[in-house]
Order: C-alpha cells, then structure tokens, then sequence
C-alpha cells in the first residue's frame, strides 16, 4: 500500500494563497488517480478535486471552481491543490488519497490509502 503525506497547510487570511502538496512513497501506476477531500469540525470528510495519472482529467467540488487548481509532477510522485482567494468557509483539514477502487471519485468509501492530512485555517 503506497504512503502518502500531506504538506504545505497553514493560516492564511481571506484572499490569501496556499499550495498543498501530496507526496507518494513510491511511484503509482497509469491507472492510479489522486483526490483531496477535506474535512471541517462536526463535519464530514467532502471531495475537493480530482486528478487521474496522466492529468488530463480533473475534477472539482463546485465551491472551489475557478479558485483551485490540481496537479502533479510524476517524476516526484507527488500531487498538488492550488488554492487562491481562500474563504474562511474553506478551513478544515486536508487530506490526498489515491488507489481509487470500483466506486465513484467524490466518495470517500472509493478510496483505499489516505494520508494524515494538513491543517488549512483560513481567518477573515
């Protein structure tokens, strides 16, 4: 099972910039895709964005289109989640996962390995 960890989290105020990266053990193959979901206080764990292998295809929650953007470097193993004008309502912490089974990419249970998530804490 491929590792994964999550970086780059921190406190921002509204508008501001952050970059979270994901970076994998080991290399993943063609077939593999990468998400991020997120996961505010007293809620549930939500899907942010998505990414297969080649990244071509992308994905994203409505509340973050046009302000979010997802991408990867295979050379790094490692996966990234632009994301500009942040809103305090985008606060919780962050998690990547990846080894996307038979079930559908905006939910969690499809999923098979998830890091250990960034704290992103958005003041206004």
């Amino acid at each position: 099972q491929v590792q994964l960890v999550e970086s780059g989290g921190g406190l921002v105020q509204a508008g501001g910039s952050l970059r979270l990266s994901c970076a994998a053990s080991r290399g993943t193959s063609r077939s593999s895709a990468t998400g991020w979901f997120r996961q505010a206080p007293g809620k549930e764990r939500e899907f942010v964005a998505f990414i297969n292998w080649s990244g071509g295809n992308t994905y994203y929650t409505d509340s973050v289109k046009g302000r979010f953007t997802i991408s990867r470097n295979n050379a790094k193993n490692t996966v990234y989640l632009q994301m500009n004008s942040l809103k305090p309502e985008d606060t919780a912490v962050y998690y990547c996962a990846t080894d996307l089974g038979r079930g559908v990419y905006y939910s969690v249970a499809s999923w098979g390995s998830w890091g250990q998530g960034t704290q992103v804490t958005v003041s206004s």
